[in-house]
């Protein structure tokens, strides 16, 4: 079932152009220097085929919970998925919506020095600002009135959420939200999956930010069960 994205209403840097790009389950939100919405929706169906036609010959791809074993023949997508989901213990798929985003702003990273790409609340950016993403849990007090500030640098970061109360993707906890920001939004959007498939009350919060801070290229976490919250990392939080 779809769920509208309401909260790219709020998100919409004044610096950048914002427009939407939708192909089949993809459902992007992307903020670029200049109108390249033609150039993501041709690499958008390129890693969209690439990755129908793997599943296609290789269903365990798609239906595997747990790490599949590594595939030289794959697509390039389809290697740094099952290798970024090996390190963190779960299927795939769970770095699919970060793979794309990943992706994307390689592709495009030539043609803007700044860039968002937003898939289903897995975010690739590269800013050269101080920026702001608002966090969305659900019914939890905090949500959208707190953001976690994202500070410039020359490389792009990925910020990637799972949570068991918002949108269509699988989480076997009860997180109204688990955010990972790392140096890759494949790699932040497994562990994201794993964390908060760990997270069954606001109790297990100190033991998920402990289990994924031994991660090396980990930068911050942040929990979100109800009214309990946990931060971990080079990561601030402001009210909104």
């Amino acid at each position: 079932m779809y769920e509208e994205r309401f909260y790219r209403n709020i998100a919409r840097p004044a610096d950048l152009l914002c427009y939407g790009v939708t192909y089949k389950e993809t459902d992007l939100w992307c903020c670029t220097k200049t109108d390249l919405r033609k150039v993501i929706e041709d690499r958008v169906f390129y890693y969209r085929h690439q990755l129908e036609e793997y599943i296609r010959t290789n269903p365990i791809f798609n239906e595997s919970l747990l790490p599949i074993n590594h595939d030289q023949f794959a697509p390039v997508i389809v290697k740094e998925m099952i290798s970024a989901s090996a390190r963190v213990g779960v299927g795939p798929m769970a770095t699919v919506a970060g793979a794309i985003a990943e992706f994307l702003g390689r592709d495009i990273a030539h043609l803007t020095d700044e860039y968002i790409i937003e898939n289903g609340g897995d975010i690739s950016i590269k800013t050269l600002r101080e920026r702001m993403i608002l966090v969305y849990a659900k019914k939890s007090p905090f949500s959208q009135n707190i953001a976690i500030r994202i500070k410039e640098r020359d490389k792009p970061y990925g910020v990637c959420t799972s949570s068991a109360t918002v949108g269509h993707s699988l989480s076997l906890g009860k997180a109204d939200a688990v955010c990972v920001i790392a140096d890759s939004a494949l790699f932040a959007d497994g562990l994201a999956t794993y964390i908060g498939n760990s997270v069954k009350s606001k109790d297990d919060i100190g033991g998920a930010i402990e289990a994924g801070k031994t991660f090396s290229n980990v930068m911050g976490l942040l929990i979100i069960v109800g009214d309990s919250l946990g931060v971990w990392g080079d990561l601030e939080i402001t009210r909104v």
